[in-house]
């Protein structure tokens, strides 16, 4: 495609869709001009341009979460572009795998998603408020927060041993609240879960396992 048929603003930019290769989840909105398009496509890496900044903005150069460009496609108008990508990390700032995770309307189909308590208390770490027991086991450290995991560990074996399904599926719901405690204190985002996993070939590792320790 000829860059000059695209239609960049009075600015000199053009807005770039970011979208998940994978999973076809829009994971951003930025912007681009003409030389960030070329480095883009140069690359084969995201490169925006910041407009609060106003300079070139190569995304992941400082956090590592780099985005490998898998295709740029302009709509009809050719003043817009789809840039479909496969992630190293995180695509926001706040360590959320995507920038849209407020719901104005509809459904609040996140909120009570892993992802969308992530972000919950990704808020409650930053702003600490008072009486939150979220705010106490940050205050309380990694220390505490490791206790609780093993605590609520315990009580999901407990649960399971009795065959008590509702007990379970509750504890198991305590144990998940306290691992996605820590992962916020230790910087793990829900995407290094998610791409460990997909790195790994769960099943026929855990046959394996299963078969040596047998």
């Amino acid at each position: 495609m000829n860059l000059d048929e695209l239609k960049f603003d009075e600015k000199g930019l053009i807005p770039a869709i970011v979208v998940d290769d994978d999973t076809g989840k829009v994971l951003t909105l930025a912007y681009m001009n003409r030389e960030s398009l070329q480095i883009s496509m140069e690359k084969g890496l995201t490169c925006f341009w910041s407009r609060s900044r106003q300079e070139l903005w190569l995304k992941g150069e400082t956090s590592g979460n780099f985005q490998h460009i898998v295709s740029i496609t302009a709509d009809c108008d050719m003043d817009a572009l789809e840039v479909r990508v496969r992630k190293d990390g995180p695509a926001c700032h706040t360590g959320a795998e995507s920038c849209f995770y407020n719901p104005i309307l509809g459904e609040k189909t996140d909120k009570f998603q892993l992802g969308g308590l992530y972000q919950l208390l990704l808020s409650r770490k930053r702003e600490l408020p008072e009486g939150s027991y979220t705010t106490y086991l940050f205050q309380k450290g990694l220390d505490k927060i490791l206790k609780k995991v093993g605590e609520e560990s315990t009580e999901v074996i407990i649960a399971g041993k009795a065959e008590d399904k509702a007990e379970t599926i509750y504890e198991i719901a305590d144990l998940a609240y306290h691992v996605l405690v820590l992962m916020v204190q230790m910087g793990i985002s829900v995407e290094d879960i998610r791409a460990e996993l997909a790195s790994r070939h769960i099943i026929d590792h855990k046959v394996k396992q299963e078969k040596m320790t047998k």
